[in-house]
């Protein structure tokens, strides 16, 4: 399974959910976005070697704590010698050998997102509770259904007490159902160390909210098995 985590707008914490998803469900935390990383370095080769066909996706996969990734380039050079085309490819063999994929894409609607979201199997939306947020994420929803990838969720992150009643508006609006992460330091600090929140904030309430997400992406999961069982 591969799951794109995308949302438009940039500074939405993408990269946080993605991070804590890749824990929850055991997945390599593929840092999409060539141009600006924010997943930590690694300690070999990087996404754009492998995209430019100078190293293997496996041999590209580190570990940092207990979250396996694949982290991307800091150069220039190193993004325009990446072939984006390949990206299905190397997605598709890295969940062939490891198993979940969980994709952190890069903010707006350019060429690279098409590429990682055409390449999941769902996505996940991630948004602020703001009108600027929730309209990229939007655009973004309606990007996903043009390349026929399911909204598995939205994410409404740094939300307040009162995400509630914005959130059955979110689910009726993006047909998905909306999970909200209130705003937390322990997010920010665990964020900040590149640690999974349950790995040393396991009472945070971020952590049932992730683990939500999570068990929602399992569900669809089980859905689209199921479906190509049954063709």
């Amino acid at each position: 399974m591969i799951v794109a985590v995308s949302g438009g707008k940039g500074g939405v914490g993408k990269s946080t959910v993605s991070l804590n998803l890749g824990r929850e469900l055991d997945a390599v935390v593929v840092d999409g976005d060539l141009t600006t990383a924010d997943l930590p370095r690694g300690h070999g080769p990087d996404l754009h070697d492998v995209l430019a066909g100078r190293a293997d996706p496996l041999e590209a996969i580190d570990r940092h704590q207990a979250v396996r990734f694949l982290p991307a380039g800091r150069t220039l050079a190193g993004a325009r010698a990446a072939d984006v085309t390949t990206l299905p490819r190397v997605l598709e063999r890295i969940e062939r050998e490891c198993g979940r994929v969980v994709v952190d894409c890069p903010a707006g609607l350019a060429r690279d997102v098409g590429h990682q979201i055409e390449s999941a199997q769902m996505t996940v939306l991630v948004t602020t509770p703001t009108e600027p947020a929730l309209a990229d994420a939007l655009r973004t929803r309606r990007l996903a259904i043009d390349l026929e990838t399911p909204v598995a969720a939205v994410v409404l992150n740094r939300a307040d007490a009162a995400v509630d009643r914005l959130a059955d508006r979110v689910e009726r609006t993006f047909g998905a159902p909306a999970i909200g992460i209130e705003e937390r330091s322990a997010v920010a600090d665990a964020q900040r160390r590149w640690r999974a929140v349950r790995d040393i904030y396991p009472n945070c309430g971020a952590v049932d909210a992730i683990r939500t997400v999570a068990r929602r992406i399992e569900r669809c999961e089980k859905r689209l098995s199921d479906r190509i069982g049954v063709v």
